[in-house]
């Protein structure tokens, strides 16, 4: 009887999860993700996936996030059409996420092919499109967090509240036969400890093995308190330079975190000076999530039976004219706009409106892959390109640290202490620099046996 574990995906790196378990002659999918970061990296995403597509068994996501589900769309259009468990409120999501994901593959596509000057080459093809993740949505079963189900003849799936973004999970896989158990964790991604809505990662005692995200696997998050005060005065200094303020945010997770936020602290920032507007369609659709799935987290985001925040000046932005709009608003806006690494969508149009006038900022509020628009303005470039188009960057940067959606250095710490018998644990989800770090801290607090996953590896699950 056979249990084994292979990486495949988000070792070295943040993005692209992706690591297939063999069970007893059964092939499932753990995680199916999207690489994101330099063109180079991306491209890594139409190569061919570990197993044949037609030859899996199950998938199972973690959560919603693009890097976590976003190649699922491509493993259904391969061949793929066996079941996709997620929990409610992933699989909510994922039906917001995956069909705008699709739309955005398809005007990369658009836009590579009008970049080939002599119009002779074939047009590009997009990675996949929005009919791609219509279809594999139809292929989606969800479950709720601690209800057992079978995946395939003797593994058992347990999903555990993450705290991570709505819906976000601990994947525990149990294995039985007629000898033994075998179980192995998964931490997903694990939120941070003062995450503003969202309740804290489950706790979770036994495990025969461990892999463990390991995105801030090299640091401590800023007290939360401080990152009020820094938030708070960017407000100030912005309303005083007459400017508008732009953060790009992920639609999912840290869009809502900011929305509360800016309720509990609307007239210690005096917001009422403002126009917000939340100007990403995704974005708005994901907040109706979460309000349809509010039983899932104690804050208080939203009036009682509405899905729109409890915020005074308050617009969201569905349409594109809605959109184009915002650009008359020349003081006093600020707008929140997915992609939340500016790698797409219309926060782009702002900073092409906005990022070369002195008096505007930009608060980045969210981890920054390498290779990303994002992650430029983080390094301070002086310059960023837009549609072909050189732009100075005057505007002032912002970088919020406090804000992370990811627990820190001292929550995956916490959270592995929980783990009876100091199992072997696997990192993953994490940059070298973060890795290491991370590894000389579980070895020296808990002598725990700890491995940075390589690809390819392949592990041998056992009590």
């Amino acid at each position: 009887m056979s249990f084994e574990l292979q990486f495949f995906g988000a070792v070295g790196r943040v993005t692209g999860s992706l690591y297939l378990l063999r069970v007893n002659g059964y092939k499932v999918l753990l995680e199916c993700g999207l690489i994101q970061g330099h063109h180079e990296e991306e491209a890594h995403n139409r190569e061919p996936f570990p197993v044949e597509p037609g030859q899996i068994d199950a998938v199972i996501l973690s959560h919603a996030h693009i890097d976590h589900s976003g190649r699922v769309p491509l493993l259904v259009r391969r061949g793929y059409s066996g079941p996709i468990y997620t929990q409610h409120a992933s699989r909510a999501l994922c039906e917001i996420m995956l069909p705008d994901s699709g739309y955005l593959n398809e005007k990369d596509a658009e836009w590579e092919t009008r970049k080939q000057r002599d119009g002779r080459a074939p047009p590009i093809e997009p990675l996949y499109t929005r009919a791609d993740a219509d279809a594999c949505l139809k292929l989606f079963h969800s479950i709720g967090y601690e209800e057992e189900f079978e995946v395939v003849p003797g593994l058992t799936l347990l999903l555990h509240d993450a705290g991570h973004i709505l819906g976000s999970a601990i994947v525990e896989l149990r294995y039985r036969d007629s000898e033994e158990t075998r179980t192995l964790v998964f931490s997903g991604d694990l939120g941070y400890r003062d995450s503003p809505v969202m309740e804290p990662a489950a706790i979770i005692k036994k495990a025969d093995i461990v892999v463990m995200e390991s995105t801030y696997g090299d640091r401590l998050h800023r007290p939360f308190k401080e990152t009020m005060e820094e938030l708070g005065s960017v407000f100030h200094d912005a309303r005083a330079s007459q400017g508008n303020i732009l953060i790009p945010a992920f639609a999912v997770g840290r869009t809502q975190d900011l929305l509360y936020l800016m309720e509990q602290h609307y007239e210690e920032w005096q917001l009422d000076k403002w126009r917000i507007f939340l100007d990403s369609p995704m974005a708005i659709r994901a907040t109706e999530v979460y309000a349809r799935y509010r039983r899932l987290y104690d804050a208080h985001l939203f009036e009682s039976n509405s899905s729109l925040p409890d915020l005074e000046n308050f617009h969201s932005t569905l349409t594109t004219d809605e959109s184009i709009a915002i650009n008359d608003v020349t003081s006093g806006a600020i707008i929140i706009a997915a992609s939340g690494m500016c790698t797409g969508g219309r926060i782009r149009h702002h900073l092409k409106n906005n990022v070369w006038r002195p008096e505007c900022h930009v608060v980045i509020v969210g981890y920054q892959a390498g290779g990303t628009l994002g992650r430029q303005l983080v390094d301070g470039a002086n310059t960023i390109r837009l549609w072909g188009k050189d732009i100075d960057v005057r505007a002032a940067i912002h970088t919020i640290g406090g804000l992370s959606a990811h627990a820190d250095q001292k929550d995956l710490l916490s959270w592995y202490d929980n783990f009876a018998g100091r199992p072997p644990v696997y990192l993953v989800h994490g940059e070298p620099d973060a890795q290491r770090p991370l590894t000389e801290e579980l070895v020296n607090k808990f002598n725990a046996p700890v491995t940075i996953a390589k690809y390819s590896q392949k592990v041998v699950i056992a009590p």
